[in-house]
């Protein structure tokens, strides 16, 4: 029976030792990004980057439970600007705020609470591929301590979370690209207005000038 128990610890103990031979291989970073081709400008996807109000309407995590709890910051865009979260298991709670914000890019901190404490870096890059095209590039990245090491030796991390961030931007596709058709109708038409009137200044114009002077 000693035999046996020794054994047993034996095995235990090296498949201890296996198992933090291959956690020690894993990167001290954990980085995840996607990304997505829209037919839309930088412009035009900047609201739903830098504005939360927006930004929990495309999400994945917002329908994993409609009820939970959101508060907004005010204003709800812009550096400095947070909002928080409170749900069921699915979703946890925790609180996001607006590190950095240009043109291409916005940057924020996310604080997990629930179901564990955490903290990790966001951002969202809005590059211009022209014929106004933009690649939308979602990420985010945390140290990866011993706990996360040894999750990433039986769960590819990269293929879970990926697959959340690849959900959300294809919902965002057809949200920019339809605004972008909006600013595109607007500009046309405000165009089509612009040239209307000066031509009526001009048509108007020429009359003046051809109008004879009035008599003494």
């Amino acid at each position: 029976m000693k035999k046996v128990l020794l054994g047993l610890l034996a095995v235990l103990v090296l498949a201890v030792v296996v198992l933090l031979g291959l956690a020690s291989t894993k990167p001290d970073t954990l980085a995840v990004s996607r990304s997505v081709l829209v037919q839309a400008s930088p412009a035009d996807v900047l609201p739903y980057a830098q504005d939360y109000t927006h930004f929990v309407k495309w999400i994945p995590w917002t329908a994993l439970d409609p009820q939970q709890t959101v508060e907004f910051s005010d204003p709800p865009s812009g550096v400095g600007a947070w909002y928080t979260w409170k749900g069921n298991s699915d979703v946890g709670q925790g609180k996001m705020t607006i590190l950095a914000v240009t043109p291409e890019r916005v940057d924020s901190s996310l604080e997990f609470i629930e179901p564990f404490a955490s903290k990790a870096d966001s951002f969202i890059a809005m590059a211009d591929k022209g014929e106004g095209k933009t690649e939308i590039t979602w990420g985010f990245e945390q140290d990866n301590d011993l706990m996360g090491k040894l999750m990433m030796v039986f769960v590819d991390m990269d293929a879970m979370l990926g697959a959340d961030f690849q959900k959300g931007l294809d919902s965002l596709k057809p949200m920019v690209e339809s605004a972008a058709a909006e600013r595109i109708a607007a500009e046309a038409a405000a165009k089509v207005e612009a040239e209307r009137q000066a031509a009526e200044a001009a048509a108007s114009a020429e009359g003046a000038e051809g109008t004879p002077p009035a008599a003494p």
